[in-house]
């Protein structure tokens, strides 16, 4: 389904869907707002294959010449240190984590992956690694082996099949939803253009986006447009708040997508610790898993 120039939308993944003229979504306890926190465990690796693609900071300090050790020690901290303050921060206000995990963490950081499932977390395909991203120069033998090759090193690392899937810096080509759909993925978070759950078209499956806020992406906030840690930490408020006062009449959903590296530094989490117990001590608000989300959007569909 490769991308096309035409009057209106210029693909067909999905039915354009216009928020006013939509059924009502009701979520789990008639809750206002679905709140799902996505933590990236990503791994830069020190020699990526060659031709692989990845963006130009892809996060952490700007680059320089090999050995980079600033950059990419600045990465590894997320794998160290990070992702256990992320975690008991999510812990405090009772959330569950959806752990992004791609290839090279869940092989060489068996710890992570038994920490984070001793944790109750879920687990979802995040591609091989975090300088390795999908792009539209891989044929589509090249793409669906990839993704293959994601799906099973999750499959034998975690014991079960990932229901979800988050690309590296959120690439994909123009064939990428019908390949996940393909190898039996349930839902995908590199869309950013809602705020409910919607289905993709596929060639086989079911293909459901659970759609992020990339503006408040940690790595996109703090680090590419330099908002100052106070102002993110009032931004997902003043968002929460928004969508909670919108979600009295339709369900609304808030994927937040974090990294250990950045969000996980001693001197930011207390601005995501202040936001989380913000949102979860307000009524009608449900804290969920993608899939629990994705689980309940299949069993409850707008209008039901």
């Amino acid at each position: 389904m490769p991308a096309q120039r035409r009057f209106g939308m210029d693909h067909e993944h999905y039915d354009w869907s216009p928020f006013p003229s939509r059924e009502v979504l009701r979520w789990q306890g008639n809750a206002r707002l679905a709140l799902c926190v996505i933590v990236n465990l990503e791994h830069m690796e020190w020699y990526p294959p060659e031709g692989s693609i990845t963006t130009v900071l892809a996060g952490g300090i700007a680059p320089r010449p090999f050995p980079d050790f600033p950059r990419l020690t600045h990465r590894e901290y997320g794998h160290r240190v990070g992702i256990f303050r992320v975690l008991d921060a999510l812990e405090k206000h009772g959330i569950k984590a959806t752990v992004a995990m791609d290839v090279k963490t869940a092989e060489n950081y068996p710890y992570l992956v038994r920490h984070c499932l001793g944790r109750g977390c879920e687990i979802i395909g995040h591609g091989i690694s975090a300088s390795q991203m999908i792009s539209s120069n891989m044929s589509e033998e090249e793409e669906r082996r990839y993704i293959l090759t994601s799906l099973e090193a999750l499959t034998k690392a975690t014991g079960k099949v990932p229901a979800g899937w988050l690309g590296p810096e959120y690439g994909e080509s123009s064939i990428t939803p019908q390949l996940l759909a393909q190898a039996g993925i349930g839902y995908v978070c590199d869309w950013a253009n809602d705020e409910q759950p919607y289905p993709m078209k596929g060639q086989s499956g079911e293909l459901i986006a659970l759609p992020i806020m990339v503006e408040l992406d940690d790595v996109q906030a703090l680090w590419t447009r330099r908002v100052p840690i106070d102002r993110y930490g009032e931004s997902l408020k003043e968002c929460f708040d928004a969508m909670y006062r919108d979600g009295e009449h339709n369900g609304r959903l808030l994927t937040l997508n974090l990294h250990p590296w950045l969000i996980g530094q001693p001197f930011r989490i207390g601005y995501l610790d202040d936001a989380l117990g913000y949102m979860t001590r307000r009524q009608g608000v449900w804290a969920a898993t993608g899939s629990e989300i994705i689980d309940w959007y299949r069993r409850n569909p707008p209008g039901a």
